[in-house]
C-alpha cells in the first residue's frame, strides 16, 4: 500500500494508492499522522473510498510533521571511508528538527552565506508502533509503518566546524529534509534497495542498502534501548558514498537541481534557492 499527501503546505489531503488508482482518505483520517499510523493505517476495501481529486500541483511530504527525526551517521561502509572515518562500532545518532521536513518537489533554501550545503539520499523508515527496549532486531521490524525516500540535506561547515561537538546545527536548517513522494508499506518493499542521486543531471550516488553497516531492524532495536520511538517518527538510516563532502564534487549553489531516488519508493526533484 502507498500513501501520498497532496495540497499546499498545512492543507495536504491524505491519499491512498491501490491498484494504480488514487483514493481520497479524508473521510477515514484527517492526515497521514501518528494516530492513523498507530491504528495500522487503512485496512478496508479501497473501492469503498472516493477517487482522489488530483488537481493539486504540489506533493507534500507523505507523513504529517513527525514528532522526531532521528538520523544515523556514517552507516554505509564506503561513505565512512570517503568521510575519512573508520566504520562505527555502533550506530551514530543525531537529530534534525522536525520542521525541516518538506515535500519531495519543494525548493531547498540555502542558509545565508552557506558555501558547503550537501545532498544525501537516504532510506527513511517511519515508525508505526511505539518501540521501547525491544528484545531483538527481528521484533523491531514489527514496528515499521513504511519506507520513504529522504534527502538529509547538510551544511558541512555548520556540521563539522561550528558544531560544538555534535552535528545537528548542520542538519536542521529550514527545508533540509525533502521527503517522499510515497510512504510505502513494508509488504511492498524488498531489499536490497538501490539508492541514487544526481545534481543538474550528473550522477552522484549509486549504491544499495547492502552496503549498510547496521540494517533497519538493528537500528530500530538499538535506538529503542535509548529513546522511545513513537508512531510517525522518522529515522534517516544513512547515506551512501558520493556526496560533496568527499571532495569529488562541488557543493550546492542557487539554481542547482538535486534529484534523489530509491527503487520502488519514488524520486524527488528539488531546486536549490537562496
Amino acid at each position: 500500500m502507498r500513501y501520498l499527501r497532496l495540497g499546499p503546505p498545512g492543507h495536504e489531503r491524505p491519499i491512498l494508492s491501490s491498484g494504480g488508482t488514487l483514493y481520497d482518505l479524508s473521510a477515514v483520517t484527517p492526515d497521514i499522522d501518528a494516530a492513523f499510523l498507530a491504528s495500522g493505517g487503512f485496512t478496508g476495501d479501497p473501492l469503498s473510498l472516493p477517487p482522489a481529486n488530483v488537481d493539486s500541483s504540489r506533493i507534500g511530504a507523505p507523513i504529517a510533521r513527525p514528532g522526531a527525526v532521528l538520523c544515523i551517521g556514517q552507516n554505509y561502509a564506503a561513505h565512512a571511508r570517503e568521510s575519512g572515518a573508520e566504520p562505527p562500532e555502533e550506530p551514530i545518532l543525531f537529530y534534525k528538527a522536525p520542521n525541516t521536513v518538506i515535500g519531495p518537489e519543494d525548493d531547498v533554501l540555502l542558509p545565508p552565506g552557506s558555501t558547503r550545503t550537501d545532498w544525501e539520499v537516504e532510506l527513511g523508515v517511519v515508525i508505526g508502533r511505539t518501540a521501547r527496549y525491544l528484545a531483538s532486531p527481528e521484533q523491531a521490524r514489527e514496528h515499521i509503518a513504511g519506507f520513504v525516500v529522504s534527502n538529509d540535506i547538510s551544511e558541512r561547515e555548520y556540521q563539522l566546524e561550528r558544531s560544538g561537538g555534535q552535528w545537528s546545527k548542520g542538519k536542521s536548517c529550514e527545508t533540509f529534509n525533502p521527503l517522499g513522494p510515497w510512504l510505502v508499506t513494508p509488504d511492498e518493499v524488498g531489499e536490497p534497495l538501490r539508492l541514487r542521486s544526481w545534481v543538474n543531471g550528473e550522477p552522484r550516488q549509486d549504491s544499495t542498502t547492502a552496503d549498510m553497516i547496521f540494517d533497519v531492524g538493528h537500528l530500530i532495536w538499538h535506538l529503542s534501548q535509548f529513546t522511545v520511538l513513537e508512531p510517525g517518527d522518522l529515522i534517516n538510516t544513512g547515506t551512501p558514498e558520493g556526496v560533496a563532502l568527499s571532495g569529488r564534487f562541488p557543493y550546492l549553489k542557487a539554481g542547482d537541481v538535486v534529484e534523489v531516488e530509491i527503487e520502488g519508493l519514488g524520486r524527488q526533484r528539488s531546486v536549490v534557492t537562496k
